[in-house]
């Protein structure tokens, strides 16, 4: 009975792996609030898709400003796997990156990026956990992901939240002595909505490693 319950736990867990990397293989830009809050909120996109060459789990992120999309001001390969019954996301740069700018709506530039262009960021993972129709995921505690900006170092903080419908995600950096807010979002969290679905490009063979 106990061999029984494992097992199922394991399978929801895979289950919501799965669900996961496909709620992430996504388009999503924010582009109503900007337009209703020109002030508060710059136009943004962020694109996520499935590197096969790569880990299972690993997506090619790129965020940036629609007035010049070619020029994205992060650039990030996520990794999502299952570590026990928790879900986690680590965060990688890559090395040298603007080798690889534009690469999401580049295939051959994507299928450059090898295992030995990932530069680890210590303590910049995200825990996630389901919650309601989707997901929540919080940066690592400890204070250990590090920001420097604008000749200052800082910590991070981040949350987000994704569904069906989009995203949600604010960030925000900590004086690591003080802990008192140094730079990110005042008026709250950015609103992305869903505007394109990469969730096809996942490989079948990642289907089964989530499994395991």
């Amino acid at each position: 009975m106990g061999e029984r319950g494992t097992g199922a736990r394991g399978t929801d867990a895979a289950g919501a792996l799965t669900r996961l990397v496909q709620l992430l293989s996504a388009g999503f830009s924010n582009q109503q609030q900007a337009f209703d809050n020109p002030p508060l909120y710059a136009h943004i996109l962020v694109t996520l898709r499935p590197l096969p060459q790569l880990a299972p789990g690993s997506l090619l992120l790129e965020q940036s400003y629609a007035i010049n999309p070619g020029v994205p001001y992060r650039i990030r390969v996520l990794r999502a796997e299952r570590q026990g019954e928790a879900l986690v996301i680590h965060n990688q740069a890559l090395a040298d990156d603007q080798r690889f700018w534009g690469a999401v709506d580049d295939e051959a530039r994507r299928n450059r990026i090898s295992s030995s262009d990932l530069v680890p960021l210590e303590g910049c993972s995200y825990m996630v956990r389901q919650e309601a129709a989707g997901f929540v995921g919080e940066v690592e505690p400890g204070c250990r992901c590090l920001v420097e900006r604008k000749g200052q170092t800082t910590y991070l903080v981040s949350r987000l939240e994704l569904d069906a419908t989009g995203m949600r995600t604010i960030d925000t950096g900590h004086d690591p002595g003080s802990h008192a807010q140094v730079w990110g979002s005042l008026a709250g969290p950015f609103q992305f909505s869903r505007t394109a679905d990469y969730s096809h490009e996942i490989p079948a063979a990642w289907y089964e490693a989530f499994r395991i």
